[in-house]
């Protein structure tokens, strides 16, 4: 079984949707979907933004 992408774990963890999240970032919905698949990462700039709106940190967000 695959492990659930640690972005979507503390996204769903949130109750916040994609959209959501989306718009916290500034970037596109389908960008939010490549991360939690795993097909593309957030930019290095993005991960202090993407870990403080999901109330967590960054490593969390790298390790799971």
């Amino acid at each position: 079984m695959k492990d659930i992408n640690p972005i979507k774990i503390a996204r769903m963890r949130n109750g916040i949707t994609q959209a959501e999240l989306a718009g916290k970032l500034n970037v596109s919905v389908g960008a939010i979907s490549q991360w939690e698949t795993g097909t593309t990462h957030p930019a290095v700039t993005k991960l202090k933004p993407l870990a403080e709106a999901l109330g967590t940190t960054v490593d969390e967000l790298l390790t799971g």
